[in-house]
């Protein structure tokens, strides 16, 4: 079983849009019993809040849905119970190493890194408004990291 947490700030927006295609990706592939996919967040703000909208019509777009979603925060005992923690930015990847005490088993990611494009974060769309940017930045991501998962299983 790969146990893999998506997080951002809010866990509205860019998590969310990423558990959701990830558990996609994973189902349409058959192996959705191999995989505990979730998200969280690295803020308080919008703890029980649902998708925000326009990230919510992005996914319906693809035929995806993310109904019963309410923002988490991430907590220290998320690094235990997953094997990977993807953050979306830098300063996701920052507070989610302060939530942890550190990255001790090398678990915590910045979501680009899968693909291939190391360094480079996915913009919150709840402030550019671009949410078409993120959805491929997010695809991508997790296009990536399910081929390297099958590659290395």
């Amino acid at each position: 079983m790969i146990k893999i947490l998506f997080v951002c700030l809010g866990n509205i927006c860019r998590s969310p849009m990423a558990e959701y295609i990830m558990i996609d990706l994973v189902k349409k592939a058959g192996l959705d019993n191999r995989f505990v996919i979730a998200s969280a967040a690295t803020s308080r703000e919008e703890i029980g809040n649902p998708v925000y909208p326009p990230a919510r019509r992005k996914l319906a777009e693809h035929g995806i849905g993310c109904d019963g979603h309410a923002a988490r925060q991430m907590v220290s005992s998320d690094y235990d119970r997953f094997d990977l923690l993807i953050g979306m930015d830098h300063a996701n990847i920052r507070n989610m190493q302060r939530i942890c005490g550190g990255d001790t088993e090398g678990k915590i990611h910045l979501r680009m890194e899968y693909a291939g494009k190391p360094g480079k974060e996915v913009s919150d769309p709840s402030y550019t408004d671009d949410f078409e940017t993120a959805w491929k930045d997010i695809l991508t991501g997790c296009q990536g990291l399910f081929r390297s998962l099958q590659e290395n299983k």
